[in-house]
């Protein structure tokens, strides 16, 4: 009977235990707020693919796009980009070589001018993911 309790006891502080570390494991391991993610997350136009600078060179000189849902409205249903009002995001397609499709690669730019944009970012994953575009280190 005594070794019964001692084993139900281990069992229950073992539990407890394991909660306590599974807790403390949350809290350590919390993600970061996509505003924090994206001050850490940025890109240098030189270093986006060569279709990518294309396509931010476009944006800026108001180019007509191949694609026909370029320059429409991006929603952030992710909310991964800094929450803005709905209109003041747009997308465009990066080309993916070898894919006949629009493939996975965007920018994503915001601000109230589509050709001189406040902010834009690019995803090579279909919105799971932003970096912040920037000119100069």
């Amino acid at each position: 009977m005594r070794v019964a309790q001692q084993a139900l006891a281990r069992r229950y502080w073992f539990a407890v235990l394991m909660g306590f570390i599974l807790l403390a494991c949350t809290f350590l391991v919390q993600a970061r707020s996509p505003q924090e993610a994206q001050l850490q997350s940025t890109l240098l136009v030189i270093d986006l693919p060569r279709e990518g600078q294309t396509t931010y060179q476009n944006i800026r000189k108001g180019s007509p796009f191949p694609y026909e849902k370029d320059g429409t409205v991006f929603g952030n249903r992710e909310r991964l980009l800094p929450r803005e009002a709905r209109g003041y995001y747009r997308e465009y397609t990066v080309r993916t070589p070898g894919v006949r499709h629009r493939g996975a690669r965007r920018i994503v730019c915001g601000g109230p001018v589509p050709t001189e944009p406040k902010a834009c970012y690019y995803t090579e994953d279909h919105y799971a993911s932003f970096r912040l575009i920037v000119d100069r280190p």
